[in-house]
């Protein structure tokens, strides 16, 4: 029986390999866009999937406004001619001089950068100053995930002595909330509810001593929906436009298709009842804890070891006559798309059953030029 990711062209094609699916990819978007109101409220992350190619597929449905990690990042969506791209990660060593590289090599897109502490900030604007340049500048808000990000009771305050320094231009706030895992949509949206409120005090108390604050990027793929429906602010999703099967699983209320899997090939059949696969954690992402990706029609499967180049799977109790053949062709949602996407120098895309191009997972390495 075929299953949604099967491709009929396969024969020659290297394994394991990420696929990509165009027309889920594409339905993925059209529902952001859907969920967020228009193309033009979108700023999202291209951390999931490194790659010019989908972001000019991006483009082409209407947004034009992303986000990144890396420098290397930053530089993909410039050579793309994005029109504003945030560079969600603080600045520090040699990135700051990349940084302002970036503005003079690309001068058609506008660049953001976030930071969350005053002398780095400040760093970065005198660098600003003796390059004779201006950097726009958002504050990092910790919005409860304690990862990066000024504490919202500091952030007026910060934002206020920012605005003062020479060589930069305060233009936001970047409130990015990956702590939020409420599996129960409703308790999510109560719980971003809360938070946004306090950044809406926020930003009214830096207009009432008129300080500008006129962006504020708000969520990550699990509650971009959240910030949709309270708030006005821009959105920023990341994984959904991809997806995999920890957000299918974990977040019902998405109503995205995870749109990549790994074609993988039986090598061994090692002991009765069991079968190898080619899909070690070289080749797929090894985070989270627990089962990393999903075989595709063999429900009958459980995986019982996975290594470097191989994943064992073992047949349950009364199905060990029905291994797949070795040379079988098997198809694996991943678990965390992100990491998995980011170990391969290249995608194949899938339309209509039939493999058709390749995509370069262009930003995969930390540096492309700059």
């Amino acid at each position: 029986m075929k299953c949604l990711y099967d491709n009929d062209n396969v024969d020659d094609v290297i394994s394991p390999v990420l696929i990509y699916y165009k027309k889920i990819i594409i339905d993925n978007i059209k529902l952001s866009i859907k969920i967020a109101g228009s193309a033009d409220r979108l700023w999202p992350h291209v951390k999931t999937h490194k790659s010019e190619s989908m972001v000019k597929l991006q483009q082409s449905l209407g947004i034009n406004k992303f986000k990144c990690a890396t420098i290397a990042e930053a530089e993909m969506l410039a050579m793309a001619r994005a029109e504003k791209i945030v560079l969600a990660y603080p600045l520090v060593g040699p990135n700051i001089k990349r940084f302002l590289q970036l503005i003079k090599t690309y001068p058609d897109s506008t660049f953001y950068a976030i930071g969350d502490d005053y002398d780095t900030i400040k760093k970065l604007g005198e660098a600003a100053v003796k390059n004779d340049m201006i950097v726009s500048m958002m504050i990092d808000v910790n919005m409860g995930m304690d990862r990066t990000g000024a504490p919202i009771d500091e952030v007026e305050a910060l934002y206020a002595r920012c605005a003062e320094l020479p060589g930069i231009e305060m233009t936001g706030l970047h409130c990015y909330d990956g702590n939020h895992h409420e599996s129960d949509v409703n308790e999510r949206t109560a719980r971003v509810s809360e938070v946004d409120k306090k950044i809406e005090t926020v930003v009214s108390c830096l207009e009432a001593k008129k300080i500008k604050c006129p962006i504020l990027i708000m969520g990550g793929s699990p509650s971009f929906p959240c910030h949709a429906k309270l708030t006005k602010y821009y959105l920023s999703p990341g994984t959904v436009f991809i997806n995999d099967a920890g957000y299918r699983n974990g977040f019902k209320d998405l109503p995205f298709v995870p749109a990549a899997a790994l074609l993988t090939r039986v090598i061994s059949h090692p002991v009765k009842g069991s079968f190898t696969l080619d899909l070690g954690y070289k080749a797929i992402a090894s985070d989270p804890q627990g089962v990393r990706g999903e075989l595709q029609n063999w429900p009958n499967a459980e995986p019982v070891l996975q290594n470097e180049e191989h994943w064992v799977f073992k047949m349950k109790k009364g199905h060990e006559n029905e291994v797949p053949p070795i040379g079988t062709v098997l198809y694996v949602i991943p678990t965390h798309i992100c990491p998995t996407s980011a170990l391969y120098p290249s995608v194949l895309v899938s339309e209509n059953g039939k493999i058709t191009e390749s995509w370069d997972v262009t930003a995969r390495n930390r540096k492309i030029n700059i």
